[in-house]
């Protein structure tokens, strides 16, 4: 029976993701460059309102025990709205929008480490909440959550957008200033830029979703061994990495540019992946963690300095397609590390962290290369500016 509720859990998780992901696709690229016309403000309440409303059906299935195929309602509608990836898309747009080129890095890192901050309260926290009280009334916080997000949106958050204009919702255009940022930008060495830019978040987000997938896994096993108090320690020194990747960012930019900074991001990331996969006792694993205390650093960076190789009117289009892109990430990262974990018990039980390190090698080499391309032809010290004013 328990082998037979595992299979259907997973299931229902599968169905839930993939249509939430595949449906939240359209809607992220309609409403982010969608944003860029008619402002911020609208591309955040549309999402926090569309999370409220699915955590409202949630609770409507818990109370009324209903078929669990309500859950995929409840994600749809939110998809619908634009999901979590629009509020992620807006956010990063509306801190491109209130920064100037120098201070965007840093203003990026802070959003990143407020996801790190909320993501550690809400492991610690929840999991208490649900292990004394069930999980009905930690949705109901959920909710309240989203709620005054939404209304926070709507009544107190100022909008960043200088020069609005009316737009139409419903149209192709927005797609195509997607489309537009890849194919056919305003400067063209763009294009490859934000191509490999791309990629290189594409890889390490891969990385980073798929290792902390198996993080409880690898303690749990033999020869850690870890008791659920462990556990939550390990997940709370790996939350930790966000704020002393800020930290440690703010530090790094005194005296190197960015792209060192985000060098030195992917060096502390992969030494990290390489102990952590090597690990058989206690100490070995918590030093693994400690080593990973700057591998957020290298995310803020890839954003920025994408956000910095197009316009002011295309940021919501292009943070849009990166919120895609993070998504895409989390599929491949469930499908390729958890399929490799089982595969690779018999010879090596770290062998998916070690994997993870070599492919980080590649945004490694992508990010150094793109900096010594720019180096060579007279870019800025510290931005990277377009060709058509170097």
């Amino acid at each position: 029976l328990l082998q037979e509720v595992e299979a259907l859990v997973s299931h229902w998780n599968l169905y839930i993701n993939l249509g939430g992901f595949f449906v939240s696709l359209f809607s992220v690229t309609l409403f982010g460059p969608w944003g860029d016309s008619v402002g911020r403000r609208p591309a955040l309440i549309l999402p926090a309102a569309g999370m409220a409303l699915q955590t409202a059906v949630y609770l409507l299935v818990m109370y009324l025990e209903l078929h669990v195929a309500y859950f995929l309602l409840g994600r749809l509608l939110s998809g619908l709205t634009g999901d979590y990836n629009l509020i992620l898309a807006s956010c990063f747009a509306y801190a491109a929008d209130t920064s100037d080129r120098r201070t965007r890095t840093f203003r990026v890192a802070v959003l990143e480490a407020c996801l790190g901050t909320a993501g550690m309260l809400a492991s610690i926290g929840g999991g208490q909440w649900r292990k004394a009280q069930g999980y009905i009334n930690p949705f109901w916080l959920a909710f309240a959550a989203t709620l005054a997000a939404t209304l926070y949106a709507a009544f107190c958050l100022q909008e960043s957008v200088k020069q609005r204009r009316p737009a139409r919702l419903f149209t192709l255009s927005h797609y195509k200033a997607v489309y537009r940022l890849y194919m056919a930008p305003e400067h063209p060495s763009s294009r490859w830029k934000l191509a490999l830019y791309s990629l290189a978040f594409f890889l390490l987000v891969t990385v980073h979703f798929g290792a902390k997938d198996l993080f409880v896994l690898y303690e749990l096993g033999f020869p850690l061994c870890w008791a659920s108090d462990l556990i939550g320690y390990g997940s709370a020194a790996n939350y930790l990495a966000y704020l002393s990747s800020l930290g440690g960012l703010r530090l790094l930019q005194l005296c190197l540019e960015d792209t060192w900074v985000a060098e030195i991001g992917l060096i502390s990331n992969i030494a990290g992946l390489v102990v952590i996969s090597l690990a058989t006792t206690t100490a070995l694993m918590f030093t693994g963690y400690g080593i990973l205390f700057l591998s957020m650093a290298a995310t803020p960076v890839i954003r920025s300095k994408l956000s910095k190789l197009v316009s002011e009117t295309e940021q919501g289009a292009l943070f849009a397609s990166v919120a895609c892109v993070e998504g895409l990430c989390s599929l491949v990262a469930t499908g390729v590390f958890n399929s490799l974990y089982p595969a690779t018990l018999h010879f090596m039980r770290g062998f998916p962290f070690l994997f993870g390190a070599i492919i980080l090698l590649i945004p490694a080499a992508i990010i150094g290369w793109i900096q010594i391309w720019d180096s060579k032809h007279d870019y800025s010290q510290f931005q990277d500016a377009p060709p058509s004013t170097a």
